[in-house]
């Protein structure tokens, strides 16, 4: 009769401890820092762009003017170029609204910072809170380029301390 085994094979107990539990990545170092790149590029864009975003509302709801391009015054009739022009009743006719398309670029911007958050966090399987961290960054001001700077030295920090757990192939 074959004797069933357990699923987690005991290791060895060494000088790091007995109860030390070994190290898995979710992929091999070179796509654990490709992740990482493409995490930090997405970061600080998605930062920036919510930094702009913040100082589109401001401008919006405090002053009630929107960020145009092009068109013509609705007052004077002369072309208007580039600048802030009134929301309500409307400064500006036929121009393109900038304000709006920060929203959209950054709402796009952040569903791929998302995908940048999901493929790091699988590769070095860490638990959900820190998903829910990372995700966070692309909506409260600043917290990206924090979040960013921890989480690049702790990948940094795994990797160095546990080289053998991303030879996977």
């Amino acid at each position: 009769m074959i004797e069933p085994k357990p699923a987690i094979q005991p290791q060895p107990s060494n000088s790091a401890g007995a109860g030390a539990k070994k190290r898995r990545f979710g992929g091999t170092q070179a796509q654990i820092r490709s992740a990482l790149k493409f995490y930090k590029v997405m970061a600080y864009l998605t930062g920036a762009m919510l930094l702009l975003l913040c100082a589109e509302l401001v401008a919006r709801y405090g002053f009630g003017q929107y960020l145009f391009a092009g068109g013509t015054n609705a007052l004077s009739g002369q072309p208007f170029g580039f600048g802030f022009a009134d929301a309500e009743p409307k400064g500006v006719l036929g121009g393109i609204n900038l304000s709006v398309a920060v929203l959209i670029i950054h709402g796009w911007m952040y569903v791929v910072y998302l995908i940048s958050d999901f493929r790091l966090w699988t590769l070095m399987r860490w638990p959900f809170v820190k998903m829910i961290l990372l995700a966070l960054g692309g909506v409260v001001p600043f917290l990206s380029f924090i979040v960013e700077k921890k989480f690049h030295a702790e990948v940094d920090a795994e990797l160095a301390a546990n080289p053998e757990a991303a030879s996977r192939y």
